[in-house]
């Protein structure tokens, strides 16, 4: 295979597991019996949206934040990011004293926002796309000195997510599939590379929004490319993966067995059942593993894991959504789909 030559590795994912174990949850995985019997297979649900910043983005955040050189930590670090990220960067950069600055664009919902500003970063929003906020690090990290951490092409970001497959797989070693929420790829990515080191027949499988899917498209493409960001109920998997992406690409193209596109009335879908059934606060990108599930595109043969991502909603969309409300997004109404039986 034709790869970077630094990549992640099973042994980085074990040492990342070691440097963020006093910063991170170690989550649970609980079963979720309403999920299995739509799947006819056992589903459990690894709950990343119990962490401390509302999502699995710490792991990868707090690992690259702690393997910075005095130096870097002393000059401070920068990110872009569709909100997870940021927050995630916030933090770990908190815990040890070093400035941060947080880009993002118009898309981002105003209460994302406002957790990055209470972890104490400094936040700039920038355009109306990931690459154009992403813009605007470069600029400080040519003119001020920080460090970019990027939300998901990095080799210290990818080990810190992987720590997640290191966990599913002690809970569960029996495990057949794990379904992961798809955005720039760093997420599935960090838990293809751990679980098929330990299981190499285990499927690994990628959910993400139809409109703007970055990796989809580029993986159909046969390199990275450009997509337009639309409003989404699945806000944290908008943006694109880097016309210069090193990482996540060949990863998810050597690695990853199925991705699979939702439609917003199908998130709406999933993020209503999860509340109802579970009683979980989601993001919809949270809710496409259970998406895809509901609406027969998920096809499974086992034990299957779903990682949810993260609760960072907006409260009143959320309410929305769980008491069957439309959603407006940008020129779009989304409602709640009506039940065939």
């Amino acid at each position: 295979m034709n790869r970077p030559e630094i990549l992640p590795t099973l042994a980085t994912i074990r040492e990342a597991r070691a440097a963020i174990a006093s910063a991170v949850l170690r989550t649970p995985l609980v079963p979720s019996a309403a999920l299995a019997a739509k799947a006819g297979q056992e589903i459990l649900l690894k709950l990343e949206s119990l962490q401390s910043t509302g999502a699995f983005k710490l792991r990868g955040a707090t690992n690259a934040v702690q393997r910075l050189s005095d130096d870097q930590r002393r000059r401070g670090v920068g990110c872009c990011s569709t909100g997870n990220h940021g927050r995630a960067v916030a933090a770990a950069a908190a815990r040890l004293g070093v400035r941060a600055v947080v880009a993002l664009s118009a898309l981002v919902p105003a209460t994302k926002v406002r957790a990055i500003e209470a972890l104490g970063a400094e936040v700039r929003r920038i355009g109306v796309s990931q690459d154009q906020a992403q813009m605007e690090i470069d600029r400080l990290v040519k003119e001020q000195g920080l460090t970019d951490i990027p939300p998901f092409d990095h080799p210290d970001v990818i080990a810190g997510q992987g720590t997640i497959a290191l966990e599913l797989l002690e809970d569960r070693p029996d495990l057949r599939a794990v379904v992961v929420p798809l955005s720039g790829g760093g997420l599935i990515s960090g838990i293809a590379v751990a679980a098929k080191a330990l299981q190499p027949a285990i499927r690994i499988i990628g959910v993400t929004m139809e409109n703007g899917a970055a990796m989809v498209e580029s993986l159909k493409a046969g390199k990275p490319v450009s997509v337009n960001e639309h409003a989404s109920l699945a806000d944290s998997l908008g943006g694109g993966i880097g016309l210069e992406n090193r990482y996540t690409f060949p990863i998810c193209r050597d690695l990853v067995d199925e991705t699979i596109l939702v439609s917003e009335a199908e998130i709406y879908r999933g993020m209503q059942f999860l509340f109802r059934e579970q009683r979980l606060v989601t993001e919809g990108g949270a809710a496409v593993s259970a998406a895809a599930l509901l609406a027969g595109k998920l096809k499974l043969d086992g034990p299957t894991a779903f990682i949810i991502s993260g609760n960072n909603v907006d409260p009143d969309q959320f309410l929305a959504v769980a008491s069957g409300q439309p959603v407006k997004l940008g020129d779009q109404i989304v409602k709640a789909q009506v039940e065939q039986r």
